[in-house]
């Protein structure tokens, strides 16, 4: 008799988000299915797959996945039977302040692994979420750091705060390094959470707590090729979705940005798109490609959306979770044989504008990048950087008149 795999699910923060963390033995099935009707994303990094909190809804995933394995959500709270796709905004500030406290005692538990869940009630300090919300911190941001610093408060429990001195927090983060092998994002964000309280709310100088940070890891972005770019656009036979593929590559966008670009924000005449809010609160302009602007004109002339460009079902703006399965369908269904994530498409935006010659400030530009070295990074991956580099071993062989068959 075969043995079903058991499918583990539990809350994880990763790159400053929170997501349901996907772990099971090797199977290929699983992983098949995960990449055809989820977003799921694997993480180097963390080894696990992992799907953002906000767009996992469990009962679905029952229906989607029982039948390759026996899956285990002990680790989960109840409320991601429901996760909600958007945040309610009238929610007053005293429900969010609710909602933070609550939603991590789960949190703290999983920071001890292998330890029994903590179930105690840990309240954040007076001022804590006030002022995250002042300083119009995102939501999950807001979370994020509410989470990490319940763990800090959990490991000095029998300490007040304020006494707390800047060796015993860096042992703490050292801690953490040693015993639960926390990434380098993970690591900033907590220390970000905790200078947060002690300069922010307390009012402490920055010196005092100037926490060292981890070195940075440098990791070169993954980038389609042209003719990857136009396989993938070949194979998305529904006209909506080849928009939203197509507007995320021709203009750079991130998910984030393509699914709240509103109608008004694309201006056909002047060929661009305006775009709100972006990361860093930073509102910046990108270009409207020709094909880009014929593929949208021809998906709003079908579909006729209300008020976002793109919409999902009740006229509501479309999800984070769909885009990425529309492009990894596509992806798969133009033999792609890797994971294709909608940031991919960015990244190839910026190299293959790096190719054509583009000086890369206007490609800082274009990305809304604040550092120019953020988008330097693209010149190690763009081919022309490397076209007119000749390897010394070709030119010993060019200089001694040998082929390579002498070797």
């Amino acid at each position: 008799m075969t043995t079903k795999p058991q499918i583990s699910l539990s809350n994880e923060i990763h790159n400053d988000r929170p997501v349901i963390a996907i772990r099971f033995g090797y199977d290929q099935s699983i992983i098949t299915r995960l990449k055809e009707v989820t977003s799921a994303r694997w993480s180097a990094s963390k080894r696990f797959w992992h799907i953002d909190k906000q767009n996992f809804k469990l009962d679905l995933f029952f229906k989607q996945f029982s039948d390759l394995g026996y899956i285990d959500y002990s680790a989960l709270k109840d409320d991601t039977r429901e996760s909600p796709e958007t945040t309610n905004p009238d929610k007053s500030r005293t429900e969010n302040r609710a909602s933070y406290n609550q939603g991590y005692k789960v949190a703290s538990s999983k920071s001890n692994k292998g330890a029994n869940r903590d179930t105690r009630q840990v309240k954040l300090p007076d001022g804590y979420i006030e002022k995250l919300e002042q300083k119009r911190y995102s939501p999950n941001t807001i979370r994020s750091y509410s989470a990490y610093f319940i763990d800090f408060m959990l490991y000095f429990e029998k300490r007040a705060l304020e006494c707390i001195t800047k060796d015993e927090i860096n042992g703490y983060i050292l801690h953490l390094i040693r015993n639960q092998s926390i990434s380098e994002s993970q690591q900033n964000l907590r220390i970000n959470a905790i200078k947060f309280y002690y300069e922010k709310v307390m009012g402490q100088s920055k010196e005092f707590y100037d926490i060292e940070r981890p070195r940075g890891k440098k990791v070169l972005p993954n980038v389609l090729s042209e003719n990857e770019i136009v396989k993938i656009l070949d194979a998305t036979d529904n006209i909506k979705h080849k928009a939203i593929i197509t507007t995320i590559y021709s203009a750079g966008l991130r998910r984030s940005e393509v699914i709240n670009l509103r109608k008004q924000d694309v201006d056909f005449n002047k060929n661009l798109i305006f775009i709100r809010g972006a990361k860093g609160k930073k509102d910046r302009l990108s270009i409207l490609s020709k094909v880009n602007a014929k593929t949208l004109k021809m998906y709003l002339d079908k579909y006729k959306p209300n008020y976002w460009m793109f919409e999902g079902t009740g006229r509501n703006k479309y999800s984070a979770t769909s885009v990425g399965r529309i492009l990894s369908k596509s992806a798969a269904k133009a033999g792609i044989n890797k994971p294709v994530s909608p940031h991919m498409l960015r990244h190839s935006f910026a190299t293959h504008l790096l190719e054509q010659g583009v000086d890369l400030r206007y490609i800082q530009n274009l990305l809304g990048h604040s550092s120019s070295k953020t988008t330097e990074i693209y010149t190690h991956v763009s081919k022309k950087s490397l076209a007119n580099i000749t390897s010394p071993l070709d030119r010993i062989f060019n200089d001694n008149n040998k082929n390579n068959n002498n070797l």
